[in-house]
């Protein structure tokens, strides 16, 4: 494996961990994982004719869970670094025109030529430094339609030392050191200083993971 771009985070993963990511989810969430992704990305309530872009993609699990829900002119693209997550994901959805792959880091600006409804990211912008989740956000930002929605699904904001003793080592062994810091910060107030706007949140796990849908002003 290459040297890492930021050696405490946990979402750039081991050739063999991007190979076997959805079944490690599974096991490290105890089999609680499946089931709360198809609630969360039900709730996003996808329309049949939205333009969707998946950030930090992986396999394309969740875009395979979005693409029941699209008929008509509807598409998604899936936006990852990883080169072994990228031949999952294609193979995933070969003869699918609407859905493709572009390998592009989410954590340094990029353009691509279109504009989306919605945009998702699920379980990757706590991995990344304060500073770089800005650029992730930015990069959202600007991809996004007027009045286009963003998807963070990750961790919602809790205090770790309040948890139950189990919840709270699973935590510590499991998690990377910037997840410590995401869950203190107020993503509403970054967002709304970000032009977002028309908040709205669901919980799952016990209220420890968070959909937040924050709307483009």
């Amino acid at each position: 494996m290459k040297n890492k771009i930021y050696p405490d985070s946990g979402v750039e993963l081991k050739p063999f961990t991007a190979k076997h990511y959805d079944s490690v989810m599974n096991t490290a969430s105890f089999g609680l994982y499946k089931g709360f992704i198809k609630r969360a990305i039900k709730d996003i309530d996808v329309q049949p004719n939205d333009n969707i872009l998946d950030l930090g993609c992986g396999t394309g699990r969740n875009a395979s869970l979005m693409a029941t829900s699209l008929t008509g002119n509807g598409s998604i693209i899936g936006l990852d670094v990883s080169e072994i997550m990228e031949k999952q994901f294609n193979q995933k959805f070969s003869g699918d025109k609407r859905i493709r792959f572009i390998r592009q880091r989410a954590d340094i600006p990029f353009e691509l030529e279109e504009k989306f409804d919605k945009i998702l990211i699920s379980f990757v912008i706590h991995g990344f430094p304060h500073e770089v989740r800005k650029i992730v956000i930015q990069n959202v930002m600007n991809h996004l339609k007027p009045g286009g929605s963003f998807y963070m699904l990750d961790f919602s904001e809790f205090n770790m030392e309040e948890m139950p003793a189990l919840h709270r080592l699973v935590f510590k062994t499991i998690e990377c050191k910037y997840a410590f810091d995401f869950i203190e910060k107020d993503w509403k107030q970054i967002l709304t200083e970000n032009g977002f706007s028309d908040f709205k949140e669901t919980f799952y796990m016990k209220k420890y993971v968070r959909l937040l849908k924050a709307v483009k002003r």
